[in-house]
């Protein structure tokens, strides 16, 4: 069953508390209406000061015709409204198959409103599928940097190679982004994003000059704190050459908003307050993502899960397991599973999204099904011996979520399932079984967990967790604890995990190298060394 929908008052009261908390945003903050489609989006003819592109450029949300192109003009990214006044400017953009240029298939004008930080978002359409091109932005007389981006494969295409990078967890404050700049390096044909793109709190004894700044240090409230933290984190060149190398397909975790959210609950925060924290987190989130209209939250809402199609040889399920899940069991934490945890009446997912993944995944024609999400599905038994202690903010404090996905899976016959996730700060790999505390269990799918860019600063290979981890849970088949992210390189008889570790990133001039290469068979869930 659906939950139900907050109060009519509770969301009048949200919306009117929302008003009030917002800072220097707040007349501006609650526009209905999408960027260039108000009144307030007359443009004018007036020019930026500065070079506006201190942000980079970015692309998303890939289709056989089309892409999401992003930009934000912001010449003085830390100021309010990143140093652009409260008027609409016009924005050009093009799309050409060449990086110099010389033969544009698409250009337009965008128009930026301050109502959205001056983002643009632009649709793209009428490309052709499976192709690479190169965008850039213009305004007055600056020019944005290249982007690189390739759509999609049509929706019945053979596909023989498909390159997917995947990465998640960035504090700032905690090391460098050094493993973006050996994705970058590697023309991925898309990057999937599983969470925590900024962290709502900061650390005044972070490794960087600006860490201690008061408005990096202070914790992410009001919609001028988000943008602000987004300003500062996409000031980062390695994590602009990464978006500028391949389209992005993203889904929030709990740090885009704060710790351990749940559907309404963020620890002992009223809920009022926190829908009003929520709404905007969320605003900011789409302004400074690659996302479709579609995306653009209403107020404390938005639709985040989503399909997208690779040919005949990946579909993508991207999930949301913040917005819709119940609290954590047992007060959160890592506890015994009990009849709290495995309660069948609790959801991960919420059951409208349950539906619609096993739904997808039963339709499914592409070889290779994956879900892009979160946190891990694996039973992660963290206690050496015969007790067991689990994580209830993952799949196993929502074990009946997992018994329906997994039960679903082997009952509709559904063929190479591939979990991605993050969240854990490292990397897990593991075969996805229908009892788990069964060793001949039948293995209905695989899981590849990719650890952080650089939440958890250097990490070593294994720690005493991660041999914890390896020891009491059988069905892992690989763990490591450093930083960096993973590159996969799929065809239709093999995916192949390339596991890219950095050696530090407390330190700006860290190196990145592949630390364990791990594959799967078309039609084999059981993951085999590579």
């Amino acid at each position: 069953m659906s939950r139900p929908a907050p109060p009519a008052a509770l969301t009048a009261a949200t919306r009117r508390r929302f008003l009030t908390v917002t800072g220097a945003a707040a007349a501006l903050a609650l526009s209905g209406a999408l960027p260039g489609t108000g009144p307030a989006s007359a443009a004018t003819t007036a020019r930026p000061a500065d070079d506006p592109f201190t942000l980079g450029v970015a692309s998303g949300d890939p289709l056989p015709d089309g892409v999401v192109l992003w930009t934000r003009l912001a010449p003085d990214p830390l100021a309010p409204f990143g140093g652009m006044d409260q008027r609409t400017y016009p924005v050009q953009w093009e799309v050409a198959t060449d990086e110099r240029f010389r033969h544009v298939v698409r250009r337009g004008t965008a128009r930026v409103a301050p109502e959205f930080s001056h983002t643009a978002h632009v649709d793209v359409r009428g490309l052709q599928p499976w192709r690479e091109y190169f965008y850039r932005f213009r305004s007055g007389g600056f020019i944005s940097p290249v982007g690189r981006t390739k759509t999609a494969p049509a929706p019945e295409q053979q596909v023989s190679r498909l390159s997917l990078a995947f990465a998640s967890c960035q504090a700032i404050f905690d090391g460098w982004f050094t493993a973006y700049r050996d994705l970058a390096a590697r023309h991925h044909d898309v990057v999937l994003f599983l969470g925590d793109y900024i962290y709502e709190f900061g650390n005044n004894k972070g490794i960087r000059p600006g860490d201690a700044d008061e408005h990096n240090a202070r914790q992410a409230v009001t919609l001028d704190d988000y943008r602000l933290r987004y300003s500062y984190y996409k000031l980062d060149p390695d994590l602009q050459a990464a978006h500028r190398s391949a389209p992005w397909i993203v889904v929030f975790d709990d740090h885009e908003v704060v710790d351990n959210w749940a559907d309404l609950n963020a620890g002992n925060t009223p809920t009022d307050q926190f829908l009003v924290r929520r709404a905007n987190a969320f605003r900011a989130y789409w302004e400074h993502m690659p996302l479709r209209a579609p995306q653009f939250p209403q107020g404390p809402d938005m639709q985040l899960y989503r399909r997208l199609r690779y040919g005949r040889l990946a579909e993508f399920s991207m999930l949301d397991t913040r917005q819709y899940r119940d609290d954590q069991a047992n007060g959160d934490g890592t506890k015994p599973p009990n009849d709290a945890s495995a309660d069948p009446a609790r959801s991960l997912l919420g059951f409208p999204q349950e539906r619609w993944l096993l739904d997808g995944l039963t339709e499914s024609r592409a070889r290779w099904n994956v879900l892009g999400h979160q946190t891990a599905i694996t039973l992660l038994d963290t206690v050496a011996g015969p007790d067991i202690a689990v994580p209830m903010d993952t799949w196993d404090g929502y074990s009946a979520s997992r018994d329906r996905l997994l039960g679903g899976i082997a009952d509709r016959g559904i063929q190479n399932v591939v979990s991605l996730a993050g969240d854990l700060h490292r990397s897990v790999v593991s075969d996805l079984a229908l009892d788990f505390h069964d060793p001949d269990s039948r293995v209905v799918a695989t899981e590849f967990v990719g650890t952080s860019i650089s939440s958890g600063e250097d990490g070593q290979d294994l720690d005493a967790g991660g041999q914890v981890l390896l020891d009491e849970n059988p069905h892992m088949r690989f763990g490591n604890f450093q930083r960096g992210y993973v590159s996969c390189e799929i065809t239709p008889d093999l995916w192949r995990s390339d596991f890219r570790v950095c050696d530090r990133v407390t330190v700006p001039d860290g190196t990145v190298g592949s630390r364990a290469v791990l594959a799967v068979e078309n039609g084999v869930a059981a993951v085999q060394q590579a």
